[in-house]
């Protein structure tokens, strides 16, 4: 079935699940937003991420929904099938690869629907795109350029690896009377630590070895410390705190929302993190990153940014790619040193501190 882009005037984008996947399909977002200015375009997205992608200047509305599991689910798709064709949408395209998601759609009669040919959804597509593939698996590449390639698939241009974010007016000012009730100063480097992962614990790097890097950095940097949490994380975050000799901040009491951890970001120096959403977030704002890899490859997830360093240790067991180390060993993780870390973080600290750190904290 042929398509004339030009007749499309109301555009449906169903969205991944996970908060670093939705940073990283911006540069899609704006590929789209640019070819089709004159199009109304709605985005379909998980609650837990509407704080990422809002604000934001790629979509003229989103629509929540969070997909019922077991014995509701089909009454739950039948349901938001049915307010998605109310809408009466001409095209969807889906970054997400859930056949629920193309099922949605396909229940939801919109004529056109564009994704990747892949986990059984074909039939329920009408422009298909096949996943690159190496010896009968997914080629490794960047999350980034898979949905890059979609987007130059359905006739747009200009692909870039550059992350947007943008954050409210409510968030900064909530980030900054917490700041400033802390007495944090902007004269001195901020550090933000954050040390969770809703992946599984394989992601997580030890508590004891955040502290002990967040230590030098206050003593040979004269750095303030920031340590933030998810949902489930408090613990985690409070453990770094009290293992630290120096102060530290933890943002709790009350945790947080991603809008004001995308606004502290925006504010920071250099975020300490494991291979997770915010990671992401510091490269939308032009921040320094080190992130710390374990089970995960980095071939999936990885950009040619600048002020990131990837900090990880090769295991003949890995990457495995599993939420939980299948030989309770953990060595992918326990293998990387304080010393890497820190290293790694001053080399970014310096160069952005010394001479590139921007005006607008």
């Amino acid at each position: 079935m042929r398509h004339k882009n030009e007749d499309v005037n109301r555009i449906l984008v169903v969205m991944p699940t996970w908060v670093g996947d939705v940073v990283m399909a911006t540069p899609a977002l704006g590929m789209l937003r640019r070819r089709f200015t004159h199009a109304e375009i709605t985005l379909l997205i998980r609650p837990n991420t509407h704080d990422v992608i809002v604000p934001g200047p790629w979509m003229d509305s989103v629509i929540e929904w969070n997909p019922a599991h077991g014995i509701s689910q089909l009454k739950d798709t039948m349901l938001v099938a049915a307010r998605l064709r109310r809408q009466r949408f001409d095209w969807a395209i889906l970054l997400s690869n859930a056949f629920r998601m193309a099922l949605v759609v396909w229940l939801a009669g919109i004529p056109r629907r564009t994704g990747y040919r892949r986990d059984g959804r074909t039939l329920l597509l009408t422009d298909r795109l096949l996943p690159q593939k190496e010896g009968g698996s997914f080629k490794l590449m960047s999350t980034v350029h898979y949905y890059n390639d979609l987007m130059l698939h359905a006739g747009c241009e200009g692909a870039s690896e550059t992350m947007e974010l943008h954050t409210s007016t409510e968030a900064e000012d909530s980030v900054s009377r917490r700041l400033r009730n802390w007495g944090i100063q902007n004269s001195k480097p901020l550090i933000v630590v954050n040390p969770g992962a809703s992946f599984g614990i394989s992601k997580l790097w030890m508590p004891e070895r955040y502290a002990a890097v967040a230590d030098l950095l206050v003593e040979n940097r004269d750095a303030t410390v920031v340590i933030t949490c998810g949902p489930g994380e408090e613990d985690l975050a409070w453990k770094i705190h009290k293992q630290m000799r120096h102060a530290s901040f933890v943002v709790d009491r009350p945790r947080g929302s991603l809008a004001e951890l995308k606004a502290i970001i925006r504010r920071c120096d250099l975020l300490l993190n494991n291979d997770t959403g915010p990671r992401h977030i510091a490269k939308a704002f032009g921040r320094p990153v080190v992130t710390v890899f374990g089970s995960t490859h980095t071939g999936w997830t990885h950009t040619d940014y600048p002020l990131e360093r990837e900090v990880k240790v090769p295991v003949d067991c890995g990457p495995c790619q599993q939420k939980r180390c299948p030989e309770s060993h953990h060595k992918c993780m326990t293998g990387v040193t304080v010393e890497m870390v820190y290293q790694s973080a001053i080399e970014l600290l310096d160069s952005w501190y010394g001479e590139e750190r921007g005006d607008d904290s």
